[in-house]
Order: structure tokens, then sequence, then C-alpha cells
């Protein structure tokens, strides 16, 4: 582990927010233009940053650029800081009697989870605003980009006081439309996947499940890919495939119609948490987000 003295061994603070705003807008212009200097000045700090790291950052071409692995790497960590600490800046300027919470969740789930359930969060707790920071990154809870975050994991979050909340499942979803009612089915259909973000063998995904279900030597019609979950489940429910999705996600469109489960069996995925600081568990805030979240559950 780094000691304190290392970690505070920062590359040039101009060079990494020159960088985070080329990375955010794939343009030196454009962040140039939003911090008020020149293309050339932009250029400038994201070579001298490219040399201090020893690795390049972005790939050039010809009007654009992209990130490079190492450029992927370092832009998440730089905005989510910077968010933490204009939000901070923020707060310093414009006081306010009333609490806010800030839970995380990736983007998925506070689209398809937690706004459709933000109004009872309000009506249980009028004193508090509840804001939601959606990030397929992980907030870093001690650095105060969130008061609270829901994982999706094993729970091991070191340093962090963690919450069972339930286990998921994943099943074939499909539209109505469709008409399916055996796996056998699934030859003549799209199946429809989405990218996990980390690559482990036992994730839900449809080679699992075509293997659980007995049919693992089906070759589908096509294949459809997406890189976030709630665009899979939006093709679902437009007819163009079956997805293997998380129930609990699609929870809503189920009891609605416009998605069905044709067909067992399910496979178990990973659990929810609940996690936040050790020393903010028993602050009104972190209680409000629990009886909230466990009541939506049914867990109280």
């Amino acid at each position: 582990m780094l000691s304190s003295t290392a970690r505070r061994r920062l590359p040039p603070l101009h060079a990494l927010r020159a960088f985070e705003a080329a990375a955010r807008q794939l343009s030196f212009k454009q962040a140039a233009a939003e911090l008020a200097v020149t293309p050339t000045a932009i250029s400038h700090h994201v070579r001298l940053l490219e040399k201090t790291l020893g690795v390049p950052l972005f790939e050039r071409r010809t009007r654009r650029v992209s990130l490079t692995s190492a450029g992927k790497d370092l832009y998440p960590v730089l905005r989510e800081s910077f968010d933490a600490i204009a939000e901070a800046a923020l707060r310093l300027r414009t006081p306010s009697a009333r609490k806010v919470v800030t839970l995380s969740a990736t983007v998925a789930f506070t689209a398809r989870w937690l706004v459709p359930r933000v109004s009872a969060f309000q009506q249980a707790n009028p004193d508090i605003d509840l804001r939601l920071h959606a990030s397929d990154e992980p907030a870093d809870l001690h650095a105060g980009v969130a008061d609270a975050a829901i994982r999706y994991g094993t729970g091991n979050y070191p340093g962090l006081k963690a919450e069972k909340l339930l286990r998921d499942s994943f099943a074939p979803v499909c539209s109505p439309r469709l008409k399916l009612r055996r796996p056998e089915e699934l030859a003549t259909q799209t199946l429809i996947h989405f990218e996990w973000r980390y690559l482990r063998s036992n994730n839900p995904t449809w080679p699992r499940w075509l293997r659980l279900a007995g049919v693992g030597n089906i070759r589908p019609k096509a294949n459809l890919v997406f890189t976030d979950e709630s665009h899979a489940i939006q093709a679902a429910v437009a007819g163009q495939g079956v997805a293997l999705l998380s129930l609990m996600l699609v929870s809503d469109e189920i009891k609605r119609g416009t998605l069905v489960q044709p067909f067992k069996p399910s496979l178990e995925g990973y659990q929810y948490w609940l996690v936040y600081r050790i020393d903010a568990q028993h602050s009104t805030s972190i209680s409000g987000l629990r009886r909230w979240i466990r009541t939506e559950l049914g867990l109280t």
C-alpha cells in the first residue's frame, strides 16, 4: 500500500484538468474553449501529463482524438474527483438548512429501479433532498463522491459498512409478441447480450444459461450486443430478440406485461448491497435511505 506521501505525488493539476476536459469532450478544441485557453495549451498540458506518467493517453488522428487504454483508466477517476470537488464547492457557496443525501448506483439500476421510486423517498423523508449519482464506476465514498451506494457483487467492500439486500436472478425475457414456449425455439431468435464490466466465469451469461437449460448446442439466428444493460432491456421490450436479464430490473415490465419470462430455468446472479461509510451509519440521512430501500424491497 502506498504511503500518504507517495499518494500525494500528483502530476501537475493543470495538466490533469486539461486531460479531463479533453477526454470528456474528445476534442482539444472544445476543451480549450471550456477552460478559456488555446488548443495548443491543451495539447502542451496533455503531453506534459503523458511524459509524467510515461504512457500515451490519447490516440491522435486527423481532426479527432480517442482515448488509449491508459486514458480510459485515468479519465473516470479524474471525472469522479472533479465532480466531488465541484459538488463540495457548491455546497460551501450555497449552504442550505436542508439535508442532502447522495446515493450512487449503476446507470441501469438508477434508471430502472431508483428513479421510479423517488417519490416514495420524498414522502417518507420530507426534510431530506435525495441526489442520485448514476455511474458504472464505483463511487469513492471516502472521497465524498456519494454518501451511500448500491453495489452489485460479493460484499467485499473494505472500509465500508455493507448491508445485504437481496440476491438477483437472471432469466430469458422477451416481448409477448414473440410467442415463445420452449427453450428450443431460441434457435429461431436473436439473442440479446450486454457486456459485463468485469469478466468472471460465474457471470450470468447466455452460454451458461443454455447449458443449464440443456440446449447448449443451439445456435441462434443472430446475436445483438449492447454495452449498456438499459439498452438491452429496451431492445427486448421492442421485440428485437430475447434477452437474459435481471428479473429485478425488469420486474415493472413483467408486471405490466410488456415483457414475459417464457420459460425456466433462471440463473443465480450476484447480491445487491447497500454500502456506506462506517462513521455515517447512524446519521439520519443514511437511516432514511435504509428505510426507503428496504421498504421498497419488502424487507421491513
